[in-house]
């Protein structure tokens, strides 16, 4: 009786371990991280003319950086062209203003900096 229930015992601590095993097995492949190129997190911009110096302004209660003709922000909630026209006010014309949904177009970006 007794060898019965420790070979049961000892079989099923075998089967719990493999199962065990195959979970953290496909866990780890499935958490792989990969590394792809990171998607913008907010509003990018290509300034018409560079900035002499990095330059930080508050534009709509948002952050905006730029350095070189690179400018970068966090989404505030407003629509791209409204977003765009905001900071064309503070920081001058663009050659480009993308979103993480895509770049305005030439006839919305040409509209955004005729807010200026």
């Amino acid at each position: 009786m007794t060898t019965v229930i420790q070979r049961t015992f000892s079989r099923t601590l075998i089967v719990a371990g493999l199962a065990l095993a195959g979970t953290l097995a496909s866990f780890g492949a499935t958490t792989t991280p990969a590394y792809a190129q990171p998607a913008a997190k907010g509003y990018t911009a290509t300034l018409a003319a560079p900035v002499e110096a990095p330059t930080r302004q508050v534009i709509n209660g948002v952050l905006w950086k730029c350095e070189g003709d690179s400018c970068s922000a966090p989404l505030d909630g407003s629509s791209p062209a409204t977003a765009c026209a905001k900071a064309v006010r503070k920081l001058g014309a663009f050659t480009r203003f993308a979103t993480p949904k895509g770049e305005l177009s030439a006839d919305q970006l040409q509209r955004c900096n005729a807010a200026a």
